[in-house]
């Protein structure tokens, strides 16, 4: 039987599997976190962190979901869309900024904003930062984020650019059916 509490050369910079899976817990049921390394336990994604600490991002993803909440948009999308703020030019701010939205949490009985078990409950956090420069900033980060990736185009039923084509007109104007 292997040694438990040694760490594994694979694994994400020395973290062990007993930490790697001692982790889950700690970042809530929706990612396992370890050094620099972030993973839904229940999908097919995972992200290294460069500039940020893993519950960083873990708080980031979370706060993109809830700001823009879409059943059908799996997470790896969010991951993608808040990613370009895990750069050492923007750790600092976004570092700041998640334990200003943990500290709001906290004022309102959490431990932190991902123990923030309940939709509603999170929202409620939000809105009592909706003001704040941060928050302003990712939220208008996800609008070009989220919406400009190719692949969730078609989770909206959206075709693309119809400009070369001679518009929308005759390219499905009024097949939409998710309104």
């Amino acid at each position: 039987m292997s040694n438990m509490t040694q760490a594994d050369p694979a694994g994400p910079k020395g973290l062990t599997r007993r930490q790697l899976l001692s982790q889950t817990s700690a970042a809530g049921a929706a990612f396992v976190v370890g050094a620099g390394f972030l993973a839904a336990p229940n999908a097919a994604w995972a992200v290294e962190t460069m500039a940020l600490k893993p519950e960083t991002m873990a708080t980031l993803v979370q706060m993109a979901r809830d700001i823009y909440p879409h059943d059908q948009v799996s997470d790896e999308y969010y991951v993608i869309a808040v990613k370009g703020y895990d750069t050492p030019e923007t750790a600092d701010a976004v570092e700041a900024g998640i334990a200003a939205l943990d500290a709001a949490a906290q004022g309102k009985g959490h431990a932190n904003y991902l123990a923030a078990d309940w939709e509603r409950d999170r929202v409620d956090i939000l809105r009592s930062m909706e003001n704040s420069p941060f928050f302003q900033q990712v939220r208008g980060g996800l609008v070009t984020g989220l919406y400009n990736q190719k692949a969730v185009w078609p989770i909206f039923g959206y075709e693309g650019s119809s400009f070369e084509f001679g518009g929308y007109i005759d390219r499905g104007f009024n097949d939409i059916n998710w309104l």
